[in-house]
């Protein structure tokens, strides 16, 4: 790639055809908090003279404004497109119209950078329940509370709290999100594509040096020195934890996000995906070579892989905390706890969401300044893709028992924590009554033709919960029906898999598509369902309806009405006064 500076390249450089700004990033009607970092990027549809090219904020010259010249890359990539790039660059609070030529035609965008009143939190925790849906959500309030006479006899912590929103979770480029975009649009506030986090999506061929935008955590980190704390029960690397610290438009670089997340040492970093902190000849998927438990040890991380090891950690807080509980996505707490399915078998020692969030709070209450912690609920999502409503639902009330423990720790500080709890995006789900099926007998009928609806629903009779709020059995007579709208091909039995998180489909004849998993065809009353997806798609997949925040603590009166996915970053802002 040729680079140039603005100011000195040569005026001769042969100019194609009207070369018109063709995108500026950040893109029109981006909103950020005053002094937090960014990058910006022109980029034009052809190749642009030096002389010709400009740029303006406001109608003054970005080099006057910023102190520094644009830099011009003549060809990049090697291709007949020019570009405009300024990194790590800030703004006052003000409203902006930014301005670029390639001197025969023009584009524009306008920003807003909005000032923030003084801090009112001391800490932020943002609770995020991966894909968790309205359906997931009252099925777990069902499960873990009991109804009696159409009154629940409970609330869930996440749904009893004092403020509530509708939020919109489209992308920059579709209605419908993945968990990269749509988590970065809470870390940063900004929109971006699918598959994309902390960054533009921009048309270089490197995934790696899209325009950056500064999150939430960094932004807290470098302006108010706060401690940092990511959790999940995914893969650390995944889309929705990495998307707190790390900026690529490729949220399957797994190796390039575990160097990004160690280069921004946050103090706690708890999940799965142990397999890309290690090379392969020591048992992991790295494939340079490097041992990153090594580099975290060295830099003075505690580290922990077993529930047991963390428990030993809660008795002698360390200042920095590594937790890697399984090679891949840990198990949820179906199979953990009941069951005893899908990878407990190799891994029967991981802690519960609740455990991590707690030993969490111990380390991170040690900074004065105070700290941001996100915690993800992660395996919801995954089971939604995977028609798995039973695993799905348990771990919804896994999310509400973090949820209820966290309220009380803050509760018992004086309130000074804002607590934010939402889904990044939803998934088609509904419950539209009960199964009516005795797992004991052989079903009368094919599955739809027990369903109850309307009064044959009535209601479940799963047993009583147990403290924790998860009955001891799936497998009763008359169970929810959570039914999805998009669907791959796959046998439909309407009946909990015992015997491990389910697989509704396996690889097609043609490469590149899936059928229905023969595994269930077999399975008394099965139905074979012709998807409403094309063939490519082995899940079910995401939908664009709005999703539900609820919020509690210090500057939490901001969650109200209908609110963009943006918006959230704002609220976390605000309350911690990061451009006071």
């Amino acid at each position: 790639m040729t680079r140039h500076f603005v100011t000195t390249i040569a005026a001769a450089m042969l100019l194609s055809s009207a070369a018109a700004a063709q995108t500026i990033y950040p893109i029109d009607r981006a909103e950020m908090v005053a002094g937090a970092k960014f990058d910006l990027k022109v980029e034009f549809d052809g190749e642009v003279a030096a002389g010709n090219a400009s740029l303006t904020i406001n109608g003054t010259d970005a080099a006057a404004l910023f102190g520094k010249a644009p830099e011009l890359i003549a060809r990049e990539d090697g291709k007949p497109q020019s570009a405009l790039l300024l990194r790590d660059v800030t703004l006052p609070a003000g409203h902006y119209q930014v301005q670029a030529s390639d001197g025969s035609s023009q584009q524009s965008v306008r920003w807003t950078v909005y000032d923030t009143a003084p801090r009112r939190a001391k800490n932020v925790i943002l609770f995020i329940g991966d894909g968790l849906s309205p359906a997931h959500r009252i099925a777990a309030r069902l499960l873990s509370k009991g109804i009696r006479e159409g009154k629940s006899l409970g609330k869930l912590a996440i749904d009893d709290m004092p403020q509530m929103a509708l939020v919109a979770t489209a992308g920059s480029d579709s209605i419908i999100t993945d968990s990269a975009n749509a988590a970065s649009a809470y870390a940063t506030g900004h929109k971006t594509a699918v598959n994309a986090m902390g960054v533009y999506a921009d048309r270089s061929a490197s995934p790696f040096d899209d325009p950056k935008v500064e999150t939430i955590a960094e932004l807290a980190k470098r302006r108010l020195g706060l401690g940092i704390g990511i959790v999940t029960n995914t893969e650390i690397e995944d889309a929705t934890p990495a998307a707190m610290l790390t900026h690529t438009r490729r949220r399957a670089a797994y190796d390039q996000i575990v160097a990004q997340l160690f280069a921004a040492q946050p103090e706690v970093l708890m999940g799965g995906g142990a397999a890309h902190f290690l090379p392969k000849d020591a048992g992991g998927k790295r494939k340079d070579g490097i041992d990153y438990f090594a580099k975290f040890r060295d830099a003075g991380y505690r580290i922990a892989t077993t529930a047991t090891e963390l428990d030993a950690v809660s008795k002698d807080t360390p200042p920095k905390l590594l937790g890697l509980f399984a090679p891949g996505n840990m198990d949820g707490v179906l199979d953990r706890r009941f069951l005893k399915g899908g990878g407990v078998t190799k891994n029967p020692d991981q802690p519960d969401l609740t455990q991590q969030v707690a030993v969490a709070l111990d380390v991170l209450s040690n900074h004065d300044a105070g700290f941001f912690l996100m915690v993800e609920s992660g395996l919801i999502d995954k089971y939604a893709h995977a028609l798995d409503m039973e695993r799905a639902v348990y771990d919804t009330i896994m999310l509400d028992n973090a949820v209820r423990q966290t309220r009380d720790w803050a509760k018992a500080r004086g309130d000074d924590t804002l607590i934010l709890v939402l889904a990044d995006h939803n998934h088609p789900n509904a419950l539209v009554g009960t199964i009516n099926d005795d797992m004991s007998a052989p079903p009368s009928g094919t599955a739809r033709e027990r369903i109850g609806v309307y009064d044959k629903a009535g209601f479940p009779n799963y047993p009583s919960p147990d403290a924790d709020g998860y009955p001891a059995r799936i497998d009763v007579s008359r169970r929810l029906a959570i039914l999805s709208a998009s669907l791959p091909d796959h046998y439909e039995t309407l009946r909990p898999k015992l015997d491990g998180p389910n697989e509704p489909t396996t690889p097609g004849d043609t490469p590149g598509t899936f059928k229905a998993n023969d595994k269930y065809k077999d399975v008394p009353g099965a139905v074979l369902r012709i998807g409403n997806l094309p063939a490519m798609m082995n899940a079910s997949v995401h939908s664009g309806e709005d999703v539900i925040l609820t919020a509690t603590g210090p500057g939490s009166e901001r969650v109200r009405g209908s609110m963009d996915n943006t918006e959230v970053f704002r609220v976390m802002a605000e309350a911690l006064g990061l451009a006071h």
